[in-house]
């Protein structure tokens, strides 16, 4: 590990070569950034992965029949388990994919779980992102640059290998696949996660579409390609859900295929993740994971949320008011770090509006104890260490038969002394060790 740390510059300097930046678009303007590596790796043990594994699988199941049942039957509704409101009213709710069942069933098939290891030892789910989560290439290419400046490092330290990420995306693909190329979707190199699109697309073997490359005929797509145009039978898109079709959804939108719901609804083309996901990984849905849990598995969850609790409850919202400046707050409609604030960084002035706009809005917000996450060290620019929070995103690959949890993961942390470590607000990454047996 200390090899890894004197080559921390240079593994650096090989991501910027390669490109490996995050862009943010904010007040109008897109900004790249360099996304900064730490070469002190998080470590989790064998035993302690052999749980996550277990846990992580065991949620992604239950998330997908979830959304196969809130687009079908939805007797998880009817059974009174999750209101009908949260599924409704959830921004992430789309009328248009009721009754639709994609490819294979799988709604879900590239879900990024974001959890974090409290001080006490145990881990706690804080979000499920299944639309478009982003972060796989970067521990990726981060385990290839760090094994090929200390290639000693990883013949002394026994651990699982991640670079099957591709191969694990491309046998998702393929288990959905209509009958046509594989195809990664990308709004093109200002999109945020650019450098990730091409890169998976590479390493996954697909194609790589922008806006204009795909077309519906006769509903089905197809691809223009120099030696000829051919059928697409599986698009892992990277554009949300309102953008992809300008018939469909958002009409102004430049950057859809036009008509690609008919083809999509007519079970010619599998879309990853499916059109819709959004109902599920709401953050008022996420209070309700444990007893989806219960109810399509019947199983105890081997993980768990953090203490969560549920304004749109009047028990639940009275606590909320009454704890409000020892909790902290999220806004269900958004992403990235934004709209959470931390009750005890609030004034007085800031408290009472928050109780005010929670009374008006109580299913805006969702509130939870403050999880005391660990630390964990980071090489400063002068080469000291100090311990900043860290969280980590797994990355969990379904398929019709089969569930995978990628043995590595996305660790971010913040270079701030917060709580916040989502790379939209300034984080960096590491990499994710999982010690093999």
């Amino acid at each position: 590990m200390d090899d890894l740390i004197r080559h921390k510059d240079q593994i650096n300097r090989h991501l910027q070569r390669y490109g490996v930046k995050f862009g943010i678009y904010k007040n109008g303007e897109f900004r790249e950034q360099f996304f900064p590596f730490d070469p002190i790796p998080r470590v989790i043990t064998a035993e302690e992965w052999d749980s996550l594994e277990k846990g992580l699988a065991q949620r992604v199941k239950a998330l997908n029949l979830f959304l196969k049942d809130i687009y079908g039957e939805k007797k998880i509704i009817n059974d009174g388990v999750v209101p009908e409101e949260f599924v409704y009213r959830s921004p992430g709710y789309m009328a248009e994919c009721e009754g639709i069942v994609p490819a294979g069933g799988i709604y879900s098939h590239i879900s990024g779980i974001d959890l974090v290891k409290g001080k006490n030892g145990t881990w706690y789910i804080l979000e499920d992102n299944l639309r478009i989560p982003s972060g796989a290439s970067y521990p990726l290419i981060a385990r290839m640059l760090c094994r090929r400046c200390s290639p000693a490092t990883f013949q002394e330290n026994h651990l699982l290998d991640n670079r099957n990420y591709g191969d694990l995306l491309r046998k998702t693909m393929d288990s959905v696949n209509t009958g046509g190329l594989n195809v990664v979707f990308t709004p093109g190199r200002y999109n945020a996660a650019y450098f990730e699109h091409s890169y998976l697309a590479e390493k996954a073997g697909a194609k790589l579409a922008e806006p204009g490359d795909l077309y519906v005929k006769d509903e089905c797509v197809y691809m223009r390609l120099a030696g000829g145009d051919q059928r697409v039978g599986a698009i892992y898109r990277r554009v949300s859900d309102e953008y992809m079709d300008p018939v469909a959804f958002e009409p102004s939108s430049l950057i859809g295929v036009p008509n690609l719901m008919s083809a999509y609804r007519a079970g010619n083309v599998a879309v990853l993740n499916a059109f819709g996901n959004g109902v599920a990984d709401d953050k008022g849905i996420y209070y309700f994971v444990p007893k989806m849990i219960k109810y399509y598995l019947g199983e105890e969850p081997i993980l768990h949320n953090a203490e969560t609790y549920l304004p749109f409850y009047e028990e639940d919202r009275k606590y909320v008011l009454d704890h409000l400046e020892t909790l902290v707050v999220k806004d269900v409609a958004e992403a990235g770090g934004y709209g959470v604030v931390f009750g005890d960084k609030m004034s007085e002035e800031e408290l009472a509006r928050m109780k005010e706009t929670i009374q008006a809005e109580p299913r805006r917000f969702i509130a939870q104890e403050v999880v005391d996450f660990e630390d964990m060290p980071i090489v400063m620019e002068d080469g000291s260490v100090e311990e900043h929070k860290a969280d980590l995103r797994a990355f969990v690959l379904s398929t019709p038969d089969d569930t995978f949890v990628w043995p590595s993961g996305l660790t971010r942390f913040s270079r701030t002394s917060g709580f916040i470590v989502n790379s939209s607000q300034g984080g960096g990454f590491k990499d994710t060790w999982i010690e093999s047996r």
